[in-house]
């Protein structure tokens, strides 16, 4: 009874309850078996089937990440405008056109076209997305109802890696052009998906809605933005910084890497569920938040000890320093979901979505070369440095929060005092 009681547990953290948290599920794991499939095949594709040289694709990419980055906000402004589910539909319905047009793209001008066309409107479908979970959902079950999603979509972009393993092997033109429109297609059957979850009443908006860039004056939500938007440096780290780690400055063999990223992802679809508990109201986010930043710093210190150890037990240290990673990874990224559940006001919910996803956009454009050159290239010295600022990082989120849960937000009244009563968050 004792085993069967543990697995029943298990499979409960898993596999998301009836109802709309398990549509939301299933429907976030379809489309990560297309994004998970691209993101693993697409360096191939853009070189071998449209025959760019990696300088263009390099280039072409940073320019859509630019285009990301300055979009996230104005493109966030279109959910609170024609409503999430309606932008979301939309965005994945282009999403499945430019990638069945991938196969005639005819040079670097139409390769960029694309590419920054679908860097814009994944901008707009990042926030829309995350916009109808929280309001389609109770407070109470909206960073959990995401934590299934991100369990899901672990499964999903594994499925989709298998998958492009098969398209890399066959290694011909029709795969490619194959892998691509089986890519529109599943973005299809994500729409139809998302047009048939419960339509959403609308949000009252206020009479003189401000306007789309306003949300960055917000200072106090600005700064929750940057804290928290560098605590997803643990992506970097995991993907980018340990694995150049590895290679320069340890005696591990190189499929050690493989195996991380694998216990990654398994991590992530049995814990998330259980990590995110206590991250659903604003304070229990900002300290998972601070404990985040804390455990990411615990890496900083661990992994330094890979480059002086041998044999066994430098795979043995890797993998601790990998763990302390990924936990901080499931806890750290349910405290942004909290966040981004309570801070912003309804009415202006995708403006300030948007705004929240700059800080992770800032980490994206600064810490590939900032974390590499300081944990990497310094020989490994660099990482006490590296761990102390995530430290300070966690001993600054939680009063930051603390002063943009006190502050209204744009567009919002004071809230009136009142004895013994809790500030009510929208």
């Amino acid at each position: 009874m004792g085993t069967r009681d543990t697995i029943r547990t298990a499979v409960r953290h898993v596999v998301p309850p009836a109802g709309l948290t398990r549509a939301l599920a299933v429907q976030a794991m379809v489309y990560a078996v297309g994004s998970g499939l691209f993101q693993a095949g697409s360096a191939v594709f853009f070189t071998r089937a449209l025959g760019l040289s990696a300088t263009q694709v390099g280039l072409g990419l940073s320019i859509a990440a630019g285009v990301s980055l300055l979009g996230t906000v104005p493109l966030g402004g279109l959910t609170d405008r024609y409503g999430p589910q309606r932008v979301w539909l939309a965005g994945l319905v282009l999403d499945a056109a430019l990638f069945a047009a991938y196969p005639f793209v005819g040079g670097f001008a139409g390769f960029l076209a694309v590419v920054v066309t679908l860097a814009a409107v994944d901008a707009a479908t990042g926030v829309a997305r995350q916009v109808y979970s929280i309001n389609a959902l109770p407070p109470a079950e909206r960073v959990t109802a995401m934590a299934y999603q991100r369990s899901s979509l672990n499964v999903g972009f594994g499925l989709g890696a298998v998958i492009s393993g098969v398209v890399l092997a066959v290694d011909t033109m029709a795969a490619y052009r194959g892998m691509v429109w089986f890519i529109a297609a599943v973005f299809l059957v994500t729409a139809l998906f998302v047009r048939r979850l419960p339509r959403l009443p609308e949000v009252a908006r206020p009479a003189e809605p401000m306007s789309r860039l306003a949300v960055l004056r917000d200072r106090p939500f600005m700064a929750v933005s940057l804290l928290s938007g560098l605590l997803t440096a643990h992506q970097t780290l995991y993907l980018t910084v340990l694995p150049l780690w590895i290679l320069s400055h340890t005696d591990a063999p190189k499929t050690v890497i493989a195996g991380l990223v694998l216990l990654n992802t398994i991590l992530i679809v049995l814990l998330q569920v259980r990590a995110s508990r206590g991250a659903d109201n604003t304070s229990g986010a900002a300290r998972a938040s601070r404990r985040g930043a804390l455990l990411i710093a615990g890496f900083c210190l661990v992994l330094p000890l890979s480059g002086v150890t041998r044999g066994g037990l430098t795979v043995v240290v890797l993998v601790a320093a990998a763990t302390l990673l990924i936990v901080a990874e499931l806890i750290e990224s349910a405290g942004t979901w909290g966040l981004t559940a309570t801070l912003p006001p309804a009415a202006q919910r995708g403006a300030y979505v948007g705004a929240f996803r700059l800080g992770t956009q800032l980490q994206y454009l600064i810490a590939p070369a900032g974390l590499t050159a300081l944990g990497v290239a310094t020989g490994g010295w660099g990482w006490y440095p590296t761990a102390a600022l995530f430290v300070i990082i966690g001993l600054a989120v939680v009063p930051v929060v603390a002063w943009a849960e006190r502050t209204p937000r744009l567009g919002e009244a004071a809230p009136e005092p009142a004895v013994g009563a809790a500030t009510p968050v929208s």
